[in-house]
C-alpha cells in the first residue's frame, strides 16, 4: 500500500511538475521573443543601412557609450569601495548613520539627478550666482563654472547615483572577512593601511566586479540623463532613430549593437570574478576583524568624507525637488493632470508587478520540482531581460506586438468587417509586457532564493501526505517564502515606477506616468512643473532603500544573510557576495 501510494505520488509529481515546466517554458519564450524579433528585424535591414549606421551614427554613439562606461566604472569602483572600507574599518561618531545614508542615492533615478543639477548649476542659477557675488563678479560673462552638460558632467553625476551598487556588495565582503587574515598580515609586518591594498581589496574583487556590472547596466539603460547632458549614447540613438525618424530597422540595428556591448560587460564581469571560489572560501570561519578607533578630529574628517557622496547623490537633489515642489504648489497648486498621472503610474506598475511575481514564481518553482535540464534553461532565459536596456526590449516588442496587432486587425476585417486597431500597442498591455520581461529576474531570483531556504524534506513529507506539487506550493512554499516575495514585489513595483526608456517608447497615446511627465517637462525646460513628479518618484524609490538598510544591517551580514542587490544580472543571479 505504501509503495502504491509512493508510486502514485511520483506519478502525480511528474504530471504536476510538467504543468510548471510548461509554464516556465512559456515564460522564457515570452521573454526571449523580443530579442529574437529584434535580431530578425536587424537582419532585414538593407546593407546600405548598415553602411550608413557605421559611417554616421554608430561611431559617435559607440565612442560616447564606451567613454561613459569607462568613466562611470572607474568612479563607482572608487566611491563604492572607498566608502565601504570607511564604514567597515574605522570606528567614529556618526558611522552607524553613515552606513545606511550611503544607500540613499539609489532613491534618485539617473534622469532625475541630471534634471536637478541642470537647474541647480545653471549659469544664472543660485549656485553660480552666489559664487559670483562672493568673488565680486556681476555677470555670467565674467565668470561661470564649467558646463555640467558634458561627458565629464554625465560621468560624475551618474557615478554619484550608482556607486551604492558597489558599496552594498563590497561592504558585505569586507564585513565577512575573518580577522585571522588581517592578524596574519600584521604579523608579517604589513601596515594597517597596506592591509587594505594587499589583503582586503584583493579578496573583495568579485564583489567590486558585481557592483560595477550592475552600475554599468544601469548606465546603458539610461536615456534621460544622457540626453539632458548632451551625451549621445547608443540608447539615446535608438530612441531618436525610432521616434524622430520612424526608422524601425535602423533602431533595431543600433539596438543589436547595444546588445553586443551588454554581452561584453557581462563577460568582463564574469572574467573579473573568475577566482571567486578561492576568495569566498578564505572568508569562512573565525571572527571578523575589529574596527580601528580614531581620534575625534580624524573621525570628523572621515564623517565629512563619507557624507560627500550622500550630499551630491541625494541631499542636494532632494532639497531642490522639495523646494521647487513646495513653491509650485504654493502659487499654482498641483498640475492639472497630476492625479491621473499618479493613478496611471500605480495601475501600470501594479499590474506588471502582479504578472511578474506570478511568472517569476512559476519559473523558480519549475526549477525546484524538476531541477536541471529544461527547467534550468527556462529559468536562465526568463532572467535575461534585466541584462538588456529598456529601449532594446521596447523595440523588440514594437516588432512582435505590431505584427500581432496587424494580423488580428486583418483577420477581423476579413471575417467580421470591423477594425480592431492596436490591441497591444494602443493599450497599456505592451508596457506591462515590457516591465514584466525587464524585471522578471527580480521576482524569479527572489522566489528561488526563498525556495532555497526551504528543506527538500518538506516537499517529500507533503507529497507523502498526498499533496500535489501545486498544493505544496500553496500550503508550504508560499507561506515560508512570503518575505522574499514581498521584497521582490516592492523592488519590481519601484523599478516599474522609475522605468523611463521603455515607457517613452511604448506608452499609449494620452497616457502619462510620473517618469514620462518629468521627462517631457524637463525637455521643455519647465523644471518647476516637473519637480512634483520627480519628488514623488524619489519618495517612492526610498522604500527599497529602507528595505536594503534593514536586510543589510551588520548583524544580518555577520550571521551570513548578505544584503541583496536591488537588481541582478543573469550572470550573477542568486550570487552571494560573501
Amino acid at each position: 500500500m505504501t509503495m502504491a501510494a509512493t508510486g502514485s505520488g511520483r506519478n502525480g509529481r511528474r504530471r504536476s511538475g510538467a504543468v510548471w515546466l510548461i509554464a516556465a517554458g512559456a515564460t522564457a519564450l515570452a521573454v526571449a521573443l523580443p530579442f529574437l524579433a529584434l535580431l530578425v528585424e536587424a537582419m532585414h535591414g538593407s546593407e546600405g543601412l548598415w553602411n550608413h549606421l557605421f559611417s554616421t551614427i554608430l561611431p559617435v554613439a559607440l565612442r560616447d557609450t564606451l567613454i561613459l562606461l569607462a568613466g562611470v566604472g572607474v568612479l563607482v569602483a572608487i566611491l563604492g569601495t572607498g566608502t565601504a572600507w570607511l564604514v567597515t574599518a574605522y570606528e567614529f561618531p556618526g558611522r552607524r548613520t553613515l552606513e545606511w545614508a550611503l544607500l540613499l542615492p539609489l532613491a534618485v533615478p539617473t534622469y532625475i539627478v541630471a534634471y536637478t543639477y541642470l537647474d541647480i548649476l545653471h549659469p544664472i542659477g543660485v549656485v553660480q550666482g552666489t559664487i559670483r557675488t562672493v568673488l565680486g563678479y556681476s555677470s555670467p560673462r565674467e565668470f561661470r563654472l564649467p558646463d555640467i552638460r558634458s561627458m565629464t558632467g554625465c560621468i560624475i553625476l551618474l557615478s554619484f547615483v550608482l556607486y551604492p551598487y558597489v558599496y552594498i556588495a563590497t561592504r558585505a565582503m569586507f564585513l565577512t572577512q575573518p580577522a585571522s587574515l588581517i592578524e596574519a598580515a600584521r604579523t608579517l609586518g604589513v601596515s594597517r593601511r597596506a592591509v587594505f591594498w594587499r589583503v582586503a581589496l584583493p579578496l573583495a574583487r568579485p564583489a567590486v566586479a558585481v557592483g560595477m556590472s550592475l552600475a554599468l547596466m544601469e548606465t546603458l539603460n539610461d536615456i534621460g540623463a544622457a540626453e539632458f547632458l548632451g551625451v549621445r549614447t547608443l540608447t539615446v540613438s535608438i530612441y531618436t532613430t525610432w521616434i524622430t525618424r520612424s526608422d524601425l530597422p535602423g533602431a533595431s540595428q543600433i539596438a543589436l549593437s547595444l546588445l553586443v556591448v551588454v554581452v561584453a560587460v557581462v563577460a568582463l564581469e564574469q572574467y573579473a570574478r573568475r577566482r571567486q571560489r578561492f576568495a569566498a572560501g578564505a572568508q569562512r570561519g573565525g571572527k571578523n576583524f575589529e574596527r580601528q578607533r580614531v581620534s575625534a578630529s580624524a573621525g570628523l574628517l572621515l564623517l565629512m568624507l563619507g557624507l560627500i557622496p550622500v550630499l551630491i547623490g541625494f541631499v542636494g537633489p532632494a532639497l531642490y525637488l522639495a523646494t521647487e515642489a513646495w513653491t509650485r504648489i504654493g502659487y499654482a497648486g498641483l498640475p492639472p493632470r497630476f492625479l491621473s498621472t499618479v493613478s496611471g503610474t500605480i495601475l501600470l506598475s501594479a499590474a506588471a508587478t502582479l504578472l511578474t511575481l506570478v511568472l517569476g514564481a512559476a519559473a523558480a518553482y519549475a526549477a525546484r520540482t524538476r531541477p536541471g535540464g529544461v527547467s534550468a534553461t527556462a529559468f536562465r532565459l526568463s532572467t535575461i531581460g534585466y541584462a538588456a536596456p529598456g529601449t532594446v526590449i521596447a523595440i523588440g516588442l514594437v516588432i512582435v506586438l505590431g505584427a500581432f496587432d496587424r494580423t488580428v486587425n486583418a483577420l477581423a476585417g476579413s471575417w467580421f468587417g470591423i477594425s480592431t486597431g492596436l490591441i497591444f500597442l494602443g493599450s497599456g498591455a505592451a508596457l506591462v509586457y515590457a516591465y514584466t520581461a525587464r524585471f522578471l529576474a527580480i521576482s524569479a531570483g527572489g522566489m528561488a532564493a526563498g525556495l532555497s531556504r526551504i528543506p527538500q524534506s518538506l516537499d517529500e513529507v507533503s507529497r507523502t501526505l498526498g499533496e500535489t506539487a501545486s498544493g505544496t506550493l500553496r500550503r508550504v512554499h508560499l507561506p515560508l517564502s512570503k518575505t522574499a516575495l514581498a521584497a521582490s514585489a516592492l523592488l519590481v513595483f519601484v523599478d516599474c515606477v522609475k522605468e523611463l526608456p521603455a515607457t517613452l517608447l511604448l506608452r499609449p497615446l494620452n497616457v502619462e506616468t510620473l517618469a514620462t511627465h518629468l521627462y517631457g517637462e524637463a525637455a521643455r525646460g519647465t523644471y518647476e512643473e516637473a519637480s512634483i513628479s520627480a519628488l514623488a518618484i524619489v519618495l517612492i524609490a526610498i522604500l527599497p532603500v529602507v528595505l536594503l538598510s534593514r536586510v543589510g544591517s551588520e548583524r544580518n551580514l555577520r550571521q551570513g544573510d548578505v544584503a541583496p542587490l536591488p537588481r541582478s544580472l543573469p550572470s550573477v543571479q542568486q550570487h552571494h557576495v560573501a
